[in-house]
């Protein structure tokens, strides 16, 4: 093997394996080459069928998944994740869609996706979102929100805890914990709040302590179930 193929290789390692999945193979083609060499497409589908074949056979992280698909049984996006998201346990979804109708958010976020890009966004904001969810983050567009959060709130109800919950953080913590909940990214929020993003990663430390939980997504779920977006 040269030093070159190794090098090769060895990038290949280390990049986040996607698989894109929409029935309009001019866009599969274009986001391919726009996706940055940080993310590593293991393949193409373009039907329901053949994308949970694929997300079983492939085990990719990340699946960037349109939400209206041809095929099985006309539930489009929402079904893949339902059929093949059990036997395929550490691929998360994220839905990328040039949709942004209530209907289609809450679908798939109630199915299972970790997040929901309309097909507006660049190849560099797409490869940000797709490992911002591998890294267990829940990824939205900030006029998604309301959508996401009535999905949560209808399934999770009215919170009797909650006020108790949010006494044991600061002020500035409960805004951190806003705009992360809203998607934001650590320098997004350092952006918005003048702070550093050093800080912004300490205060999310101390809410996810306070609060008992273990990761973004969850503080995520946490605040949409108590309508706090």
């Amino acid at each position: 093997m040269t030093e070159a193929t190794a090098n090769v290789g060895a990038a290949a390692s280390v990049a986040l394996p996607v698989l894109i999945v929409d029935d309009h193979s001019i866009f599969r083609s274009g986001l391919r080459a726009d996706l940055d060499a940080g993310l590593h497409v293991l393949g193409e589908a373009a039907t329901v069928d053949e994308a949970i074949a694929l997300v079983i056979e492939l085990q990719p992280r990340v699946v960037l998944l349109d939400v209206h698909l041809p095929g099985g049984q006309g539930g489009g996006g929402a079904e893949v994740i339902r059929v093949a998201a059990p036997s395929a346990p550490h691929t998360l979804f994220l839905a990328l869609s040039v949709s942004d109708a209530a209907d289609d958010v809450v679908s798939v976020i109630r199915a299972g996706a970790r997040g929901y890009i309309t097909k507006s966004a660049s190849g560099a904001e797409v490869s940000d979102a797709a490992r911002r969810v591998a890294d267990g983050d829940a990824v939205f567009s900030p006029k998604l929100a309301g959508f996401v959060l009535d999905a949560f709130g209808a399934v999770a109800g009215e919170t009797a805890d909650t006020l108790e919950e949010l006494d044991r953080l600061s002020a500035r913590e409960t805004e951190v914990m806003r705009l992360i909940a809203r998607g934001y990214s650590y320098k997004e929020v350092a952006g918005s709040l003048f702070i550093s993003i050093k800080t912004v990663e300490t205060h999310v430390s101390s809410v996810l302590r306070k609060l008992q939980l273990s990761n973004r997504h969850e503080l995520t779920a946490w605040a949409l179930a108590r309508k706090l977006l």
